[in-house]
């Protein structure tokens, strides 16, 4: 098979993996959203491949569902997701790829028994992927909460003075509901998902470089 077209495959195999990963989404108490696997699997494809190409399977993904076919965690599609609090995770998804498939660089076949330098190296793509994947949500925060006033629900789940209701949430209010709701109570399953992540790459990335870069 053409090079070219053998590349083309695996990518759009790796973003059918990412749709596929949408139907595991685990209940968990104090996580509204749930155990999903769609972003480590992002960080995983990025890692696999490395180099520029990397983050391909992660924008495929993306982009598909943006254009209306339901296929993020919780089968859901379009265009207004991205308008949404949650939106910045859409785009995180690609970030986070791309940064990870950027700091694992190029993947070799000659990395069958990888040595510790490897194995740094992979580990610090997967972290710095799993936590560039927030980066867009703290805009998204910034964005939708700053120009807000606190209320009685956000005062209650983030544990604050009760006499901070209905006063402004500012530029650093929105940082602390961005750190409280959206990153702090998903670092420790996001810990989980890297090792298994990093355990993976180490394994799979001398295969698909073998496929994709011959």
């Amino acid at each position: 098979m053409n090079r070219g077209l053998l590349r083309i495959v695996i990518v759009a195999f790796f973003a059918a993996v990412i749709c596929v990963t949408g139907f595991f989404r685990i209940p968990l108490p104090g996580l509204q959203s749930g155990v999903v696997l769609q972003n480590a699997m992002c960080v995983l494809t990025a890692v696999l491949i490395g180099g520029f190409a990397g983050g391909a399977p992660a924008a495929l993904f993306t982009f598909v569902g943006i254009i209306g076919v339901p296929i993020f965690a919780g089968w859901v599609g379009g265009f207004a997701l991205l308008a949404n609090v949650n939106g910045g995770f859409r785009i995180g998804f690609v970030l986070g790829a791309v940064v990870a498939s950027l700091v694992a660089g190029k993947a070799s076949a000659g990395e069958r028994n990888p040595g510790a330098a490897r194995v740094a190296r992979t580990a610090a793509a997967v972290l710095a992927g799993m936590l560039a994947l927030y980066i867009p949500q703290i805009f998204y925060c910034m964005a939708f909460y700053s120009g807000d006033v606190y209320s009685e629900a956000v005062v209650a789940k983030l544990s604050l003075d009760p006499s901070l209701v209905g006063q402004g949430v500012g530029t650093a209010g929105s940082l602390r509901v961005f750190l409280w709701m959206f990153f702090l109570p998903f670092v420790p399953v996001d810990l989980v998902k890297s090792v298994v992540v990093v355990l993976l790459s180490l394994k799979l990335r001398p295969v698909v470089a073998q496929y994709f870069y011959g």
